[in-house]
């Protein structure tokens, strides 16, 4: 186990870049998180940790290719992208792309969500909920995102997610699957008179919803029922009401 007490050390510059710059995490095919329960997280799902940067020796059983730097609270700190980092950074090599058969199952996509925190949560709630996949187009947040992590809780080591272009999610279309859009419209179909299983279900942007390009996709478009006076909810929100209604149907 290596010391390090100097930010400009090459790896700490290394780390600080990796939560900072998407294109950088793409670059290096890598990724930076940050705490104990993502560490163990990330090791029971196999994933290779590549780097460990920590105030205290660690009990876990790391790979022989593993770098573990022992350092301070200050220097993690001036690391972590996080407000509050809880002292410990490990660094993960991001996994081939998966692939999915979206014909049948439930599966989300998630249409230019740019808070990372709503992309961490439906990422966490999917799997709780037993969702096949989660679909991202280029437009949404990194999933590699710190923030995303965090607000994942781990679910982005176990749940299964696939980035699709435009062209991607065009081609499954053509290939039978079943579109169903999401809408705070009141003239869309109730929720509860929605077969959900076997489908991809759209959620749109924070603020503007489903683009027209996946709108003209849908079969279907519903929306959840809501008191009068109230125009919206938030979309991760939303995301688990109807991920919970695909499990009550399954009965």
């Amino acid at each position: 186990m290596e010391n390090l007490t100097s930010r400009s050390n090459p790896v700490c510059v290394h780390l600080r870049k990796l939560g900072k710059s998407k294109s950088y995490r793409e670059e290096h095919e890598q990724f930076l998180c940050d705490g104990r329960k993502l560490l163990e997280e990330a090791l029971s799902s196999g994933f290779d940790i590549e780097i460990v940067l920590t105030t205290e020796p660690l009990e876990y059983l790391f790979p022989e290719n593993t770098y573990i730097y022992l350092t301070h609270d200050t220097l993690i700190d001036s690391i972590s992208p996080l407000q509050s980092s809880q002292g410990l950074l490990f660094v993960c090599r991001i996994p081939k792309a998966a692939e999915c058969d979206f014909r049948t199952g439930t599966h989300i996509l998630l249409d230019n969500i740019q808070d990372p925190g709503n992309v961490g949560t439906i990422l966490r709630t999917a799997h709780a909920f037993g969702i096949k996949s989660v679909i991202l187009n280029e437009g949404s947040a990194d999933v590699y995102n710190p923030k995303t992590i965090r607000a994942s809780m781990g679910a982005v080591f176990k749940q299964l997610f696939i980035h699709k272009n435009s062209d991607g999610i065009r081609k499954l279309k053509k290939d039978g699957v079943r579109f169903i859009g999401t809408s705070s419209d009141y003239s869309s179909i109730n929720i509860e008179d929605v077969d959900l299983s076997d489908s991809i279900i759209i959620f749109g942007n924070e603020g503007q919803g489903i683009s027209d390009d996946l709108l003209s996709l849908c079969d279907e478009v519903m929306t959840i029922p809501l008191a009068p006076d109230c125009e919206s909810i938030n979309v991760a929100a939303a995301a688990s009401i109807v991920m919970w209604e695909t499990v009550r149907k399954k009965g």
